[in-house]
């Protein structure tokens, strides 16, 4: 029988992970210094970083709620290892923690600084109006942000983040890695079960009826140009990525998400996401939303012990993206 519990803190669970991981930053090649006030962890740009560095923070992306591993079996035969994401709170640590949902842009400045924000910080601000559908609100004494991006945060990026946090920019930690790196690669293919809540939230899936998820998707290979680096990323996920998510609903609605969620509902499916993406002169808000998925979504109802595929992976595809 269901009982309330009350929910984790985020924030608390994630900070000794990013502890171990400024303590590691020497094993894991990476940088940390203090630039703006706050602490930064350089995890791809000028430092070489690693995948075991991103394999570490997308479980602070999570913020301390789910398990990554790199696995030697994986969905696609030709690249067999796999970066593997489980959560028994899977709502909280991908749409609470790991979603990249903050936008922060250097508006005082002109670095032309942009990154999207992921990680346990995002639930402590809550600018997000997704926090209001989860119902969550976060606090801490310190706190860390994700940034895709090949810089540390200006200094009004800092303070944007300090002020929203309500918190000293001693107080914050930012890790950064450029999606061209290994450890950046490693995080973005562990968004593999995030992509799918995202899903189901878009279609409007009751978020409170997911109680537990799991993914994987191959770990795709660095490249030094973003745009290939972006489109393995991405491949990996919707070509390549395979989710089950455990849902509190009765089997019409459990079917119906399993054929909601996959990649190939979108009608950009089918080709290299690099290619889409040149395609629309890399306008992303051309690319159909749709596509962002992994590319087989299996649904299992508890309440009946049903379960249902849906999608469909893509080998083929992905070679042609990794090769």
């Amino acid at each position: 029988m269901a009982t309330d519990i009350t929910p984790p803190s985020i924030n608390a669970l994630a900070a000794p992970l990013v502890d171990r991981l400024v303590t590691d930053a020497g094993a894991l090649r990476l940088a940390v210094s203090q630039e703006n006030g706050a602490r930064t962890v350089d995890a791809g740009s000028q430092a070489r970083g690693s995948i075991e560095a991103g394999r570490r923070i997308a479980e602070i992306c999570l913020g301390g709620l789910g398990t990554v591993t790199i696995a030697p079996t994986g969905p696609i035969a030709s690249w067999p290892y796999s970066v593997v994401v489980h959560s028994a709170d899977p709502v909280l640590a991908c749409l609470g923690s790991q979603y990249a949902g903050w936008s922060l842009a250097d508006e005082t400045g002109d670095s032309g600084f942009f990154a999207l924000g992921s990680g346990p910080g995002r639930a402590i601000a809550v600018v997000e109006e997704l926090y209001q559908e989860l119902g969550y609100r976060d606090s801490a004494t310190s706190t860390a942000l994700v940034l895709e991006s090949g810089s540390a945060p200006p200094a009004s990026v800092v303070q944007k983040v300090a002020e929203a946090t309500g918190l000293r920019p001693e107080q914050l930690t930012f890790i950064y890695a450029p999606t061209q790196s290994l450890a950046g690669a490693t995080q973005v293919v562990a968004r593999v079960l995030e992509v799918a809540l995202h899903k189901a939230h878009t279609v409007g899936f009751d978020l409170h009826a997911i109680v537990d998820g799991i993914g994987s998707a191959p770990l795709s290979p660095q490249h030094p140009d973003f745009v290939k680096a972006m489109g393995r990323t991405n491949d990996a996920i919707i070509y390549g990525g395979r989710v089950q998510l455990f849902v509190d609903a009765d089997d019409a609605d459990a079917r119906q998400l399993a054929e909601q969620l996959p990649s190939t509902t979108s009608s950009d499916h089918g080709a290299p996401f690099a290619e889409i993406f040149s395609r629309v002169n890399g306008d992303f808000y051309k690319i159909d939303g749709a596509l962002f998925s992994p590319a087989e979504a299996i649904v299992t109802s508890i309440r009946t012990g049903s379960t249902f595929r849906g999608g469909r992976l893509e080998p083929t595809l992905v070679d042609a993206s990794f090769a």
